[in-house]
């Protein structure tokens, strides 16, 4: 049995004729013969020569599968590697394991779709001049609002959690984003509470309104933009 710690088991993925390994709980297996580990890479999404315990936990399909290959090894970690938020929350994610890693990428829909919604309903009622769809924008930056906190909560637990709440670019990034959304589509929101007429009685100020709702669709196009590179990374050509 071999026994190799984290940077001798990143050698082991699959270029230049190297076996492909993978950990799952400790233990090291090499799933060479795997024609879906063929290029070293799972699903285009999983690389090999990693601990891959965390993502087997939210897979569709359960870590039975790597019974049909040998153990060839175990992990050696470095004792502050143990620590981290999967450790205190460690039962709670072997009952559930969906709760691992799916409650963020399962909530942040809500506020992508409302905060688009608010955008184009905002349209579609200059446009059309019906006044029931500049409620309808109103109604959906609302609830766009709502569900923000608990998507960034959900957020920071699986940064947590799964990340070890390193400093990483693109979770910087969103974080960043995340935090100007929620105070320019509060501003919006109050602003249209207040003055009701801001957009169906158009005047110089709700030009500016007018502004704050477009930036919402870029804003939320960066956050999933970078969080969809964190879930599927790009492959460089």
């Amino acid at each position: 049995m071999l026994e190799l710690d984290l940077s001798e088991l990143a050698e082991k993925n699959g270029q230049e004729g190297k076996p492909v390994y993978i950990a799952y709980e400790g233990k090291i297996y090499d799933v060479s013969q795997s024609k879906f580990w063929k290029t070293g890479t799972h699903m285009r999404r999983h690389n090999s020569g990693k601990d891959l315990t965390v993502d087997i936990g939210g897979a569709p399909h359960g870590p039975e599968v790597l019974e049909r290959y040998p153990q060839v090894g175990i992990l050696r970690r470095e004792a502050t590697e143990e620590i981290s938020g999967a450790t205190i929350l460690e039962p709670l994610f072997k009952r559930y394991p969906f709760l691992r890693r799916h409650p963020h990428p399962s909530t942040v829909h809500f506020p992508i779709v409302f905060m688009l919604s608010a955008t184009f309903f905002t349209f579609l009622y200059l446009v059309s001049g019906n006044p029931s769809f500049e409620t309808t924008a109103f109604n959906c930056l609302g609830a766009g609002i709502i569900f923000i906190p608990l998507v960034m909560l959900t957020g920071f637990v699986s940064w947590w959690v799964n990340y070890l709440a390193k400093p990483a670019r693109p979770i910087s990034i969103k974080i960043t984003t995340s935090l100007f959304l929620f105070l320019v589509s509060v501003a919006a929101f109050v602003w249209r509470a207040v003055v009701p007429d801001i957009i169906t009685n158009f005047r110089a100020p709700s030009l500016i309104y007018l502004l704050l709702i477009v930036s919402l669709s870029p804003m939320v196009a960066v956050i999933g933009w970078h969080g969809a590179k964190l879930t599927f990374p790009v492959e460089k050509g």
